[in-house]
Order: C-alpha cells, then sequence, then structure tokens
C-alpha cells in the first residue's frame, strides 16, 4: 500500500503511554492540502477537538498531529493550553502556521496532555516524516484495539484515498459538521474544491461511522478529518470521489465493530419496509444498540423476541403483525409470530460465525437503513471495568 502523492507521515514514542509504545503521531502535506472535518456532537467535548473544528474552518491545513493516551477532554482552559502548545512546537519544526496543524486526541479522560512531552519530541517527528510512515502512524493512535484499521480505494484517473482509523471501545459515532474514541483520518491527493470535500465527506460518514455502534457510548474526542493534497492532477466527479470516501470509510467502520473491546461476531442490521430512510435507521440503531439483542448475539441465541421488542420501542410506527426477521437466508419470524424450532436451529448455526445480517421487515414502505454492530461479553466488562488502572 502506498500513501497518496504529497503526505509524509512519522510516529514516535513521547512517553504520554505507561508502557512506552509510540504514541505520538504525524501525518504532513508537503504542501497546503484542502481540508475538511466533522467531529463528535457530544456536548463535552475535549480540547483537542475544539481546537480542531476552529482550525479546519479555514478550509486548508498542513498537518495532523495524534496522541493516544490521554484524551485531553474535561481539562478546561489548561487543556486548550496544552493543545495548542503540543500543536505549536510541531508547526514550529515544520517551519508553517500554528493554525495549519489539526490535534487529536485519545485516551483517559481527565488527564491534562503533557504538552512539554511532545514539544520535546517535535523535531524527531518531523525530521523522521515519510511516504512510508503510514503504517508507523496507524499504530501509534491505538489504545485497546487489536491492531491498525487501514483502507484504500483508487479513484478514476489515477488518484487515490488513504484511511486511517482507530477504535474498539466508546464507539457509537454521532458526528457532524461544527459548522475510543474513534479517530479517522482520510488522505488524497485528487484535486478537490472545499466544498466538494465536505459534502463528500459528510455523506461517507453518516453511511459508515454514524451507522455503527460498539457500546452506544458516544466519545468526547470523536474526529474524522480529510485533507486533499490535489497532487495527483487528477479531478474526479463527485460522485467518484464521495464512493472512494465512502468505500474506505464503510471499511474502516467494520474494522472497528469487528475490533469491538472482547467482541467476537459482526451483526449488519438491516431494516426495511418503513416510511423513510430516518424512520428505519432509528430502529436498526436502537437493535444495534439494544444490550439484550447483543448479549444475545455473545452467546449465539437467535432470541428473535429481543429483535422484534426493541424495534417496537424505538419511537417509530409499524404493525408488528407484519413483522417477518431472517438471520442471513433462514426467516425465524413471518408475519409477526415464530417460523419454528428447526429455523431457529439453523439461524444458531449461522450466528457461531464472525459476521452474518439480520434482516428486520416491517411493512412495505420505501425506507430502508443498515447498522453495524457487534456482540457484548465478558471481555468487554473486564477491559472496561479496570479502564484507567
Amino acid at each position: 500500500m502506498t500513501a497518496p502523492l504529497g503526505f509524509r507521515f512519522s510516529a514516535v514514542s513521547a512517553g504520554i503511554r505507561k508502557d512506552g509504545r509510540i504514541d505520538l503521531a504525524l501525518a504532513a502535506c508537503d504542501a497546503p492540502a484542502v481540508a475538511a472535518g466533522v467531529f463528535t456532537r457530544n456536548l463535552v467535548r475535549a480540547a483537542p477537538v475544539e481546537v480542531a473544528a476552529r482550525r479546519v474552518a479555514a478550509g486548508v491545513a498542513r498537518a495532523v498531529l495524534v496522541n493516544a493516551g490521554c484524551a485531553n477532554a474535561c481539562t478546561g482552559a489548561p487543556g486548550e493550553e496544552a493543545t495548542l502548545a503540543s500543536t505549536g512546537a510541531v508547526a514550529q519544526a515544520l517551519g508553517v502556521d500554528a493554525g495549519m496543524v489539526l490535534p487529536a486526541s485519545t485516551g483517559v479522560i481527565g488527564a491534562l496532555l503533557p504538552a512539554d512531552k511532545i514539544a520535546l519530541q517535535a523535531p524527531s517527528l518531523v525530521s523522521t516524516l515519510s511516504v512510508e510512515g503510514w503504517d508507523a502512524f496507524s499504530r501509534a493512535i491505538l489504545t485497546t484495539d487489536r491492531g491498525p484499521k487501514v483502507a484504500r480505494a483508487a479513484l478514476p484517473g489515477g488518484a487515490s484515498v488513504l484511511g486511517i482509523a482507530k477504535g474498539a471501545g466508546m464507539i457509537h459515532p454521532d458526528l457532524g459538521p461544527p459548522h475510543a474514541t474513534m479517530l479517522a483520518f482520510l488522505f488524497t491527493d485528487a484535486v478537490v474544491d472545499r466544498a466538494v470535500l465536505e459534502r463528500v465527506l459528510v455523506l461517507a460518514v453518516d453511511d459508515s461511522f454514524n451507522s455503527a455502534s460498539v457500546d452506544g457510548d458516544t466519545s468526547t474526542n470523536d474526529t474524522v478529518l480529510a485533507l486533499a493534497s490535489g497532487k495527483s492532477g487528477v479531478r474526479p466527479a463527485e460522485a467518484e470521489l464521495a464512493e472512494g470516501l465512502a468505500a474506505v470509510c464503510r471499511e474502516l467502520a467494520r474494522a472497528m465493530v469487528a475490533d469491538g473491546e472482547g467482541a467476537s461476531h459482526v451483526a449488519e442490521i438491516v431494516v426495511t419496509g418503513l416510511a423513510d430512510h430516518a424512520a428505519a435507521k432509528t430502529v436498526a440503531r436502537t437493535i444495534a444498540t439494544s444490550l439484550l439483542v447483543k448479549t444475545a448475539l455473545f452467546g449465539q441465541d437467535a432470541n428473535w423476541g429481543r429483535l422484534l421488542a426493541a424495534a417496537g420501542r424505538a419511537g417509530v410506527p409499524f404493525d408488528p403483525r407484519r413483522a417477518c426477521i431472517a438471520v442471513d437466508h433462514v426467516q425465524i419470524v413471518r408475519g409477526g409470530v415464530a417460523v419454528g424450532a428447526e429455523a431457529e436451529r439453523q439461524a444458531a448455526a449461522i450466528l457461531a460465525g464472525p459476521s452474518f445480517t439480520l434482516g428486520i421487515e416491517l411493512g412495505d414502505g420505501p425506507g430502508r437503513a443498515r447498522y453495524l454492530t457487534s456482540d457484548l461479553g465478558h471481555t468487554y466488562v473486564d477491559v472496561n471495568a479496570g479502564y484507567r488502572s
């Protein structure tokens, strides 16, 4: 895998993590890049989110600075000062204006970012930038992830999109334009106007990260940034760029759900037959975040009553007597009642696999939506009960 033209990457250990692993990552563009971003809509937002949201509004950036091991959330004025100091040190090493560096952080909430440690490593972070450094970048941003999450798409004409993300717990993104934690960074060498980049980013995020959940918790730090260098000289049609970004985001979102803390199963919930997409997505989200549904998935139990009950409390009108539910190709509910024990036995065998589709048909309307979720088991509790210690 090669990085899009115009971008270089690096990662170092700044001593932010307790275990000494690499924890500070930098992506830099050789010239000003067109930039767009979407951020958590949680009312409690980390300092790097606030700073990045203000800076990306200018529509141009030169670098993305990411640290793991400290979310720098709920740290007040000192937290913002630490974000400004750390990005300022990296900007100075790069020789660019501080406002051109977009920050992102992940880790424990309430801990103040050690800006002095980042400033100390800024020269090394810049001097080791390379086109091959995307792999180190992808590993430096991880927290409880089992491994890096990287995706790539080729665009017509020779341009490309590279996506790098992290996320395994506190995953229930609610991202929108400002105009755990999950972090995602999209780099393309396509030629694109800022308004177009923002439009396609919002659409790609809504169909991917905003349609995925591990535990129903929306982070204080969720951030998706997109930078376009234009170095390929190729200007794809907006639809082509939109599909490229969407494909990368969908792959990254699925990787996050599959890597959910302790998860062993990925379920794609597909709801059909409602009045519109919004209604269908509301039902799909309610099912995807139901603890009873998620624990049934962990137990490989075709407990369709939990699916139907979750749909019924979503606040969306439908006739339960028309409900049909299927696990992949096996229908287990027809007309609101069970098909039978043999169908449930076949469904349970499918639920033993790593991934499957739960189809919930609730009428004959045009509304259709999909949502990714994972099972929830003992390991999730073990990881999060002692996360700070």
